[in-house]
């Protein structure tokens, strides 16, 4: 499974696909990854993905990573989220909205899936642009060196490879 997501985001990475789709899957990835616990806004982030055109491949992937630098974060998301679920301003919008009952599935009132929610957000918009700065500068500079590699010499030689390209799109 890792080395077929791997071969569609490098396929990806390679091919004619925006890079604007690609950080697209970047974002909504991360919006999954970060968020420790099944929420209503990760079914919204699905449906996205599945609806806009964003990379999929690049969307699961980035989700996997993010989901790794979600425990390490945990901490600064646990203050980040009770800053605000805290804010005497918005306590009574916390109020409603805990007693709603759709909104209240999306667990809003956890201080680490709140926190994970505004890193996420607030870090879509500079993470959008470096991935496609990356995409780009890959294209144009790093495609070229990663073929000479000699691990993708011998994957591309591999008998596997030759019939992986016959089948793929």
């Amino acid at each position: 499974m890792w080395i077929k997501l791997l071969k569609k985001l490098l396929k990806a990475l390679n091919s004619d696909a925006s890079p604007s789709g690609i950080a697209g899957g970047v974002i909504l990835g991360s919006v999954l990854g970060l968020t420790p616990v099944f929420a209503l806004h990760n079914l919204l982030v699905i449906l996205l993905i599945c609806i806009i055109k964003v990379n999929a491949a690049a969307a699961v992937f980035s989700s996997i990573l993010f989901g790794v630098i979600g425990f390490f974060i945990d901490p600064l998301a646990h203050f980040a989220g009770e800053k605000v679920l805290l804010a005497g301003a918005l306590e009574g919008t916390w109020t409603a909205m805990y007693n709603t009952p759709v909104i209240a599935l999306t667990r809003f009132n956890n201080t680490v899936v709140m926190g994970t929610l505004l890193i996420s957000l607030v870090a879509a918009l500079p993470l959008y642009a470096a991935t496609v700065k990356f995409v780009v500068y890959y294209r144009e500079s790093l495609k070229d060196r990663v073929d000479k590699l000699k691990v993708v010499k011998l994957m591309k030689a591999s008998k596997i490879y030759k019939i992986y390209r016959r089948f793929s799109p």
